[in-house]
């Protein structure tokens, strides 16, 4: 019997896009003798629908209609099962519903990635690939996985923290950078990703620029130096607590800058062609492997599965970090626990072709959902039947 499989995309956010491509090329590796996938397409707006015309790219060029040619759905847990049933019934009828197996959250960016889809499906009882909420949340967050890898150890960039209420007094936050880096620095929202947001100011007027364009998609930043002689380097990283392995090192090209969202989605790699025939991040030209040492790619590969462990990721995530190629430091700059296209690009070079790495994906979701129906939860009580109004409970917390 095959296995049902959800593949969740979209929801609101800034990458909403981004999700589409990464979930088509996902859905289209995934294998179709092990799997029976059913793609849910979460709008804007937080509706649920699925349907055949979700497996064409070219369909989501005008949302409208797909809508129109698509069935709206939500999730039921009942008797201990999830099902994907129409979110209304049929007029003289029963709604459509199937069983779903496991979810696999493809989805990228602040309301989704952050642990909000995933603290859906833990509500719903339902197996999901990637990471689990408390990860999911914290690597999202910039500032406070910064502070749990320097914490753990592991080299990260100092950084100064704002939310947007302190940029009424603006000369503080200017003044408070160039005391401590001078410049040139990176402003970055503390929430987002794929460069959305991210600026690199080299004077006091392209500073308060960059801190209100940074504030205009999150309610925080952080402003870190800028490293110099940059190069880019990212490696991937699939398991769990248990066991994890890293994948071959990247380096894309002409990462002695920051690389903007438009770099990384739009430019449509070597043909430079840009629109619906987009790959997403696979699309990016870069070097795999990434031109370093032995010695270098080592170090890097060991990190990242460190950082893994630290932050108690599982799935399959990318690790960016950046390098001053002057003196061979490095610095981890962020997790991406839903990377684009799943980094499917960084295993195909140790020998990890896509449908293998979406096998294992949905196999960890798996695994974790046998580890944790072993764990109490909740237990039966009696308590309701000991309240009395007006006194609360016999042996409530005081």
């Amino acid at each position: 019997m095959k296995i049902s499989v959800a593949v969740l995309f979209g929801g609101n956010s800034v990458e909403h896009e981004v999700s589409i491509i990464s979930a088509l090329q996902a859905i289209q590796s995934l294998n179709k003798e092990k799997y029976d996938i059913h793609p849910v397409y979460i709008t804007k707006g937080c509706e649920f629908y699925t349907g055949e015309k979700l497996f064409d790219i070219k369909s989501f060029t005008n949302i409208p209609a797909l809508l129109k040619e698509s069935r709206r759905v939500t999730f039921v847990n009942r008797s201990g099962k999830t099902y994907l049933a129409d979110d209304e019934a049929k007029l003289f009828g029963k709604r459509n519903e199937v069983v779903i197996d496991v979810a696999l959250p493809v989805v990228h960016g602040t309301n989704v990635e952050d642990g909000t889809v995933e603290g859906f499906l833990n509500q719903l009882g339902l197996p999901y690939g990637g990471c689990d909420v408390m990860a999911s949340a914290l690597c999202m967050d910039k500032y406070f996985s910064k502070m749990v890898l320097k914490a753990a150890g592991i080299p990260v960039l100092d950084c100064l923290k704002y939310s947007a209420r302190e940029q009424l007094d603006m000369d503080r936050l200017l003044d408070e950078t160039e005391a401590h880096f001078g410049y040139p620095v990176i402003v970055k929202p503390v929430n987002l990703g794929s460069s959305v947001g991210i600026s690199r100011a080299g004077d006091r007027d392209a500073l308060r620029e960059a801190i209100r364009e940074a504030f205009t998609y999150s309610p925080r930043l952080i402003i870190e130096p800028a490293v110099q002689n940059l190069k880019e380097i990212n490696c991937s990283v699939l398991g769990d607590s248990d066991e994890a392995e890293a994948s071959e090192c990247e380096s894309p090209v002409n990462s002695d800058k920051i690389l903007s969202y438009e770099d990384k989605y739009m430019s449509g790699g070597k043909s430079g062609k840009t629109g619906g025939g987009s790959k997403g991040m696979a699309d990016l030209q870069r070097e795999v492997p990434a031109k370093i040492s032995d010695e270098l790619r080592e170090k890097i590969r060991e990190t990242s599965v460190k950082a893994f462990k630290a932050l108690e990721c599982s799935g399959v995530v990318r690790i960016d970090y950046l390098m001053d190629q002057s003196t061979g430091e490095f610095w981890l700059n962020e997790i991406n626990t839903i990377p684009g296209s799943l980094s499917f690009y960084l295993w195909k070079p140790v020998g990890v072709e896509y449908p293998v790495l979406l096998d294992r994906l949905i196999a960890l979701a798996l695994k974790r959902k046998r580890q944790q129906e072993e764990t109490v939860f909740s237990f039966d009580t009696n308590l309701l039947e000991t309240f009395t109004e007006g006194r609360g409970a016999k042996g409530a917390k005081r």
